[in-house]
Parts: structure tokens; sequence; C-alpha cells
């Protein structure tokens, strides 16, 4: 499957790996753009692949190099990559389940580790076995494993390995969940219903984890179930740089694709250049099963990006972006963290109605959900930087947070709107006005 790689992050005055980032040329990302998904690889991958185009130029006739795109990196302080082997820190371990391997091995590249040997198989009756293949006494272990599909036994498999990591003596255990499984059970929607993310997070704290790293989880109030640190990393920075690299020359609008989402769109549009917000109202009828009722905004003319954190069957994003075509929208990409893609999801996505499906490597996608629209950008840099963070005790509050407004409670006197503009103001007394 042909691909290229685009791996986004923050600003360049502050790359901390900038010896590690390699991209492929532009010229080698067009020959591809049309007919093969394109897709994230490791950084050994574009190496080879960037000595091999390079190899190639030089046997044909000398030509100008083509201009390489380089993204926003990270801030700028000392890291693993630029110490000598000898130097590097062997008090944190990364290792891996068996849910998304290549994302935890770009994630110890970027950090100059290696990733921990780790031994997992499956008995005849389906039970996990987990063996530490090295030593992690008086280590900071960090575990990457998403809780994808199949979510059971990649959750089983994380405790497991939870345990196995506190019986080897681990000074810390912190779990890398980069999309986490049963965070849409938050709440009692309806009478007798479990709260699974609920369970899920003491589950976790149980098992003997110290600290969560999570990306984008579905609802942040789910943050609070957790009885121990929890790091939110959102992966929009990477999604915005990737587009702010593209040429749209019209104007953009960006659409949520439910109400519950205005908060996440809202913030998508303010870091896009302020761009204008849609709404697309709709009713849902049960689980995976939603019908859109109307727009609330202008998208005539424009083109739409629409911003969700997950992507399931796509039956809401689908709909949503029909109704923002039939209201006279240019184009429609699709933006979304988390690809769980689950059935029909492929065949909605791909039917022609996207300009472009854009997503992470959060959940490590088989070549059978690939499609020529999708593109995939790497997280690796995101979680490499919270976890080097953590591991050294800092703040990693650049690295993972959203630009909040605030409002205040009472607008200066050059605020206030023109006397008479309204013909009543009804507040309640649960604050005290001052008498001015």
């Amino acid at each position: 499957m042909a691909a290229t790689t685009t791996a986004p992050s923050s600003s360049p005055s502050s790359s901390p790996f900038a010896s590690r980032r390699c991209r492929l040329s532009s010229s080698f990302s067009a020959a591809f753009r049309v007919r093969s998904p394109r897709c994230v690889l490791g950084s050994e991958q574009v190496r080879v692949a960037v000595e091999a185009e390079e190899g190639k130029a030089r046997a044909a006739e000398p030509r100008r190099p083509a201009a390489v795109w380089t993204p926003r990196a990270p801030a700028q302080e000392a890291r693993l990559a630029a110490l000598r082997t000898d130097g590097r820190d062997s008090r944190m371990k990364i290792f891996s389940g068996t849910a998304n391997r290549p994302l935890a091995q770009e994630i110890a590249s970027y950090l100059g580790v290696d990733l921990g040997k780790v031994l997992i198989k499956r008995f005849a009756d389906g039970e996990i076995y987990v063996q530490l293949q090295e030593s992690v006494r008086g280590c900071d272990v960090f575990l990457v494993q998403p809780t994808c599909s199949p979510v059971n036994e990649n959750l089983m498999e994380l405790f497991i390995m939870i345990d196995a990591c506190r019986r080897a003596s681990a000074r810390s255990i912190t779990v890398v969940i980069p999309y986490f499984g049963y965070a849409r059970a938050d709440r009692k929607a309806q009478g007798r219903e479990a709260i699974t993310a609920k369970l899920s997070a003491n589950l976790l704290t149980e098992a003997g984890s110290d600290r969560v790293i999570v990306c984008d989880i579905h609802s942040t109030q789910a943050l609070g179930y957790f009885d121990i640190p929890v790091d939110h990393i959102h992966g929009q920075p990477v999604i915005l740089d990737y587009l702010a690299s593209k040429t749209i020359s019209k104007d953009l609008v960006v659409v949520s694709p439910d109400v519950g989402g205005v908060v996440r769109a809202r913030a998508f549009a303010k870091k896009l250049s302020d761009a204008p917000l849609a709404i697309v109202d709709k009713r849902r009828q049960g689980h995976n099963m939603s019908e859109v009722m109307h727009l609330i905004g202008d998208v005539k003319g424009k083109v739409a990006i629409m911003v969700d954190d997950m992507i399931d069957t796509a039956g809401t994003i689908t709909s949503a972006a029909a109704l923002l075509k039939q209201e006279g929208a240019e184009a429609v990409y699709a933006c979304s963290t988390h690809a769980v893609f689950s059935p029909p999801a492929i065949e909605r996505l791909s039917g022609g109605i996207f300009e472009e499906v854009i997503v992470t490597n959060s959940i490590l996608l088989p070549e059978h959900k690939c499609f020529p629209q999708l593109t995939v950008l790497s997280m690796a840099n995101l979680v490499a930087e919270t976890i080097w963070h953590v591991h050294r005790d800092g703040s990693s509050g650049r690295t993972m947070s959203l630009t909040r407004g605030t409002w205040p409670l009472c607008c200066p006197a050059t605020e206030m709107p023109p006397e008479g503009i309204f013909e009543e103001v009804i507040v309640t007394n649960f604050i005290m006005p001052p008498k001015h």
C-alpha cells in the first residue's frame, strides 16, 4: 500500500527532536496522492524511503530538489535524542500491548529509547499470558495500549500487563491509552444502565496503575472518574497543522456534526484562523443510529471542515455531510482523532461524499479499512512529549492544552451594550450584584 507521511506538531522554534524527523519530499507524496490512502510511516521507514528517493535522484540527471513542508514542532527543551546512548535515562521503560505496536515503536523512537521486550500470548482457551523480558525494578514504566476492538481483549491484556509490572517492582506505572474504550457510557441516560466509563477507571486503578494518559476522551467529565492523576492529550494540533499545510483557497467553515461537539468545534475553529462555526442538529433514535434534522449556520459556497472525536459507524458524519452538500457546501472534509471504523463505516466514508477523511493513528487500521480518501496522521510526537514531561516531573500543559476562552462575571463599563437595547434583564440572586 503506497503511503506518505505526515506527523505535525507545535512550533518550529520549539523542535525538540529535529534531528529525528524526516519528511518525504512533496514530489514523492504527489505520486501517490490520488489512488492510495495516505498513512504515516515509522521514523525508520521514512528514513529508508527518503534514502531510496535520494538514490534515484542521484542516479538520474541532476535536478533541483522539491520543497519539503516542515510542520511545527513541540516545545524546545533538552531531550533524550540529544544525549549520547550511554547518557540516556535507563529508568524510563516503554512497553506495548498487541493493540497498536507501531505507534508504541514510533513513540520509543521519538524518545530515543528501545521499546521494552514483553512476551504476550494466548492459551488455547483464550486466556492471556504476559511476561516482561527485562527488569523494570525501580523504573518508570509506560504501557501503550489503546482499548479498541476487540475492546475486552485489549482491556484485559492491559490489566495483566499492569499487574506484571507491579509484581516486578516498577517504581511507577503509567498507562498510555490513545483511545479509551467504554468512554461513551459516561452517565445514566436511562434507568438501570451501567456507567462503564467509571467501572473501567476503577479497574485500571485497582490493577495497580499510578497515572493515566488518554487522548481525546469522548467526554471530559469522565476524567473525574479516575482516582489517580490523568493527563489528557488533544489530537487537534496534529490535524490543525496538517490543514494549515494544505492550500484551500475557498472560505472555511467548521461544522460540528451534533450539538454535543460544539465546544470541540468552537476550539477548533478558533485555532483555524477564527473560522465561522456551523452546527448540525440531529435526533438520535437508537445506539449507532441517528437522523439529521437541520443545519444551524451558513455553508453555501464554503469548504466545510467537520470535527468529531471519533468515527464509529460513520452514520452521523455522513448524514451531516449529505446535509451540508444539500445546503451548498463546495467540499466536505471529515476530521477525527479516533478511527474506530465499525461496519459499515468504510462503505459510507468511501462513497465520494468526502473530499478527504483525516484521522490519527491512535487506533491501528488494517489494510482492509483503508481507502483512497483516507489520510492518517501520526500523534506519536504528542504522546512522546507528554511521556517525557511525566517522566521528568515537568509541566505538560503546553503539549496537551487547548485554547480556552474565559467569560468575565461582570463586563467592564466600556463593553456595556447601549442603553435601552434590552427590554428586560432577568437574573437570579445566585450572585449578589453590586449597587453600581
